[in-house]
């Protein structure tokens, strides 16, 4: 899979925020990272690429909150070079265009797969941690 770079992103982010049509897709809000709601059927997404450059790689584990958001706020940025987005897939509804981002969440005991809509006014262009 391709890494989607951030000019595209945004422009994958402005079509997406400009579906006006309803959609089994959005239902449910996920604004916020969300686990997968019972709604969606993941067989109704096509990924379109990712945002991390070699899957095997550990990225950092560190989140980009500069104005006191958290990892669950519906205002976090999207900040491509910090946790969650740097282990992200970018998908397409196939249904109506919008893009969502997913990731697998991997916890002790579990994985949970989380999405999150694309939101172009939360994404930010940052330097990673410690660059």
């Amino acid at each position: 899979m391709q890494k989607i770079a951030f000019d595209t992103l945004m422009r994958l982010a402005q079509a997406s925020a400009a579906v006006t049509v309803p959609c089994t897709c959005n239902i449910v809000p996920v604004a916020a990272w969300s686990a997968l709601p019972m709604t969606l059927e993941l067989n109704r997404f096509e990924e379109t690429g990712v945002l991390f450059d070699d899957p095997y790689d550990e990225p950092t584990f560190a989140e980009f909150h500069p104005a006191g958001t958290r990892y669950d706020s519906d205002t976090a940025p999207i900040a491509l070079n910090f946790y969650p987005y740097n282990r992200c897939a970018v998908a397409r509804c196939l249904d109506c265009g919008r893009h969502y981002l997913r990731y697998n969440e991997a916890g002790g005991y579990f994985t949970e797969l989380r999405i999150r809509a694309l939101q172009p006014e939360l994404i930010v262009d940052t330097p990673a941690p410690g660059a």
